[in-house]
């Protein structure tokens, strides 16, 4: 039987940092709309704004907060602490604002994040924007987020074409594997099998590794095994990908297309093709909408979101067409 995309057609819940959405909330009372570079792709999903600092009742403006003494970890450990420009303990008011967030997340299951890097709170892999220095990464939500296993995309990354496919794509795999139910053995194969080009992509030793893995296991090693195969793919699925593989793997699978179906799509270009990432990131998607009109896997983006009411328009415009 051939595989056929996985459609998801309710709207992904994400967190924000407010200030990567625009608000004006940063020390200094500024902020920067990462969002708008998606144009109309960022009503696929719900957002959730959230600002620690804000909620740690800093105000705006404020002094800029430091780590002191260490990272976000240790401040959570007490080892560490957080300060003011002037020199002022912010450490009590810095967590509650962080937990106070983290059970917004919580109520509303969101599993992701876009974070601002550099920010002292929010931070992941800096916590700070001087000069090129990292500070003391992660922040204090940061390091909460980490800890909770969120699927962690930096702002920053929005603003290219091809960065934002490749986290968009591996984002809406994640989100479906994280709570697709599995009961079974034979359930795992098939998650496996429409999750493993991505997988291969990503890693393809470790994809490659985990194949033969699951070819030796039984159906009774299915209680002890699925909780190990769901934290590594998942693992797997957080890891960016690179120009050089994602233009491969578009190309292999559209490959696969054109000797299935006998057909070509205008504009798909060889991985030897010089173009630029935007050239590239519209190849992709123009691959993704192949794979919904025509229910071909495109191993490459697995998981495809679509709204409930495309979806319908799209399966009358088929009726119609096999109706004499």
């Amino acid at each position: 039987m051939e595989q056929k995309p996985i459609i998801l057609t309710q709207k992904i819940p994400i967190g924000i940092s407010l200030c990567a959405m625009g608000g004006p909330v940063r020390y200094n009372g500024k902020g920067i709309d990462v969002l708008s570079s998606l144009g109309r792709e960022k009503n696929d999903f719900t957002f959730f704004p959230l600002c620690p600092e804000c909620q740690a009742g800093l105000g705006i403006t404020r002094d800029p907060v430091h780590l002191s003494g260490g990272n976000g970890e240790q401040v959570w450990s007490g080892e560490a602490e957080v300060k003011n420009r002037t020199g002022r303990l912010v450490t009590k008011e810095m967590k509650q604002g962080s937990l106070e967030c983290l059970q917004v997340l919580q109520r509303c299951n969101v599993k992701a994040f876009i974070y601002m890097d550099g920010s002292p709170s929010c931070g992941v892999y800096r916590t700070t924007l001087k000069n090129t220095k990292r500070g003391n990464p992660p922040g204090v939500f940061g390091a909460l987020l980490l800890d909770e296993g969120f699927f962690l995309i930096p702002s920053s990354d929005l603003q290219s074409p091809l960065k934002w496919w490749d986290w968009r794509r591996r984002l809406l795999a994640f989100h479906w594997f994280a709570s697709h139910p599995l009961h079974s053995m034979q359930e795992l194969y098939e998650s496996w099998y429409a999750l493993k080009f991505l997988c291969q992509e990503l890693d393809n030793t470790w994809a490659r590794g985990m194949g033969r893995t699951l070819a030796s296991l039984s159906k009774n090693d299915f209680a002890e095994f699925e909780p190990t195969f769901r934290s590594q793919v998942l693992d797997l699925l957080r890891r960016p990908s690179t120009t050089a593989k994602i233009t491969n793997s578009l190309w292999k699978h559209y490959s696969h297309y054109r000797k299935q179906r006998g057909k070509t799509v205008e504009e798909i270009n060889s991985p030897t093709f010089k173009r630029n990432v935007t050239t590239i990131a519209k190849e992709l998607l123009k691959m993704e909408r192949t794979a919904v009109e025509e229910d071909f896997f495109f191993g490459a983006s697995p998981v495809i979101y679509r709204d409930e009411h495309r979806m319908k328009a799209l399966e009358k415009q088929k009726t119609e067409e096999m109706e004499p």
